[in-house]
């Protein structure tokens, strides 16, 4: 099969927020590699095309004779196709902007992603909000996934940015991970007010010798060692059909008051195939969160002995993540390389680079500024301290964090 349909997708013309989560769908269980090089229909050797609006990529390991079938099976999940060009019979996998080589079948751009509308935080637990964040509503298209495979989900701050060498989730935004789904109906048009059941959490560890809980594990420290992303396993034995995943941040720097725990969360709409039949206990989205939770309002700028994670126990199908552990499989192998010339550039982004004074207040170093909800002060904090427009460096968790607001 030397070419075949190759799904290429843009996204939804929106930003992507700062809890840009793009899925990855591995672990098919398939021997052999796959390399993709998509192309014009009319274009040869392939010409790699990416829309301006795209946003990232999918993983999805599988063997030769699956890729056709796969390729085809996601026509009804899919915003544009082109072709696939597959020159050698074994392969390295070459993926178009903004990643540059995978070991897996490569699907582009955020299309199952129900994309936020800004970057802002949902800080009210009680709001339908923290179902999906705030967005535009479903979208037409859906990832398939096995029932027992794992997903990569990968999270960064700014739009386009996918490097290692930036934090993934930046400003000391300190707090534990979590992922859950939701069966429904139609995942392309369900608004989350179903019950959901959490699939995967990596919280909070102990680390010897801390001095505060900034010093120790939390989930979202292992999304920036492992460069943004996190393997996530599908339970196994759950039913076929339609599902909302929803992939949840929550840092907790201003969380020492009531309201400023910070939620990032994206939806994503899939399609399961597996034959299992098990229903997991569900919550429901408002309702599972208390304002006044211990894991929501805490203050983990002094010494902690322990931390309680909201929501309810992870699935007895799930995984649970350690806080500290090591990155594996797709967290450490899939890389990202540098756009291609002649990439469509993403929306600027306001950047905070180094420099300026630390403190709460305004000022900084010349020519920086920090985004909204990102670090601009604090005890110990020597980044740019002057905030984007419309927003000003406010005290959050005196003297420890002050930030854009």
């Amino acid at each position: 099969m030397a070419r075949s349909d190759c799904t290429e997708f843009s996204g939804s013309g929106r930003p992507l927020i700062t809890i840009g989560w793009l899925i990855a769908l591995r672990g098919l269980g398939l021997p052999g590699e796959a390399v993709l090089l998509c192309s014009s229909a009319r274009t040869r050797p392939p010409q790699m095309r990416q829309q301006k609006t795209s946003h990232g990529i999918a993983h999805v390991g599988g063997a030769r004779c699956l890729l056709y079938k796969t390729a085809r099976a996601a026509q009804g999940g899919c915003y544009t196709f082109s072709q696939l060009w597959r020159p050698w019979p074994r392969e390295r996998c070459w993926a178009m902007p903004p990643s540059s080589s995978f070991g897996n079948f490569a699907i582009h751009g955020s299309q199952c992603a129900r994309l936020p509308l800004s970057n802002s935080p949902v800080t009210n637990v009680a709001s339908n909000d923290i179902r999906c964040n705030a967005n535009s509503g479903p979208v037409g298209r859906k990832c398939a996934v096995n029932a027992g495979s794992t997903v990569t989900v990968e999270m960064h701050q700014q739009n386009g940015d996918r490097s290692c060498s930036n934090e993934a989730i930046g400003g000391a935004h300190y707090g534990p991970v979590a992922v859950y789904l939701s069966k429904v109906d139609n995942a392309a048009t369900s608004d989350g007010s179903g019950g959901w059941f959490k699939i995967f959490e990596d919280s909070w560890a102990k680390k010897t010798g801390s001095g505060s809980g900034d010093d120790d594990y939390w989930g979202t420290k292992d999304l920036n060692t492992c460069c943004g992303k996190m393997n996530v396993k599908i339970p196994s034995d759950i039913a076929s059909g339609d599902y909302l995943l929803r992939a949840e941040a929550l840092a907790l720097h201003a969380a020492g008051s009531s309201g400023g725990g910070q939620f990032y969360i994206t939806c994503y709409q899939i399609t399961v195939a597996g034959s299992g039949s098990a229903s997991p206990a569900t919550v429901r989205f408002p309702g599972a969160f208390a304002q006044n939770h211990p894991g929501i309002l805490v203050n983990i700028h002094s010494a902690m002995s322990g931390y309680s994670m909201p929501g309810p126990a992870v699935y007895s199908g799930g995984t649970t993540k350690a806080a500290g552990s090591a990155c594996a499989g797709c967290e450490s192998t899939c890389k990202v390389g540098s756009s291609p010339v002649g990439t469509a550039p993403s929306t600027p982004q306001p950047s905070s680079p180094a420099g300026g004074g630390g403190g709460g207040g305004g000022g900084g170093g010349s020519g920086c500024t920090v985004a909204k909800y990102q670090q601009c002060g604090g005890q110990g904090y020597t980044g740019c301290t002057t905030c984007a427009a419309g927003s000003t460096c406010k005290d959050v968790s005196p003297p420890f964090y002050s930030q854009c607001s």
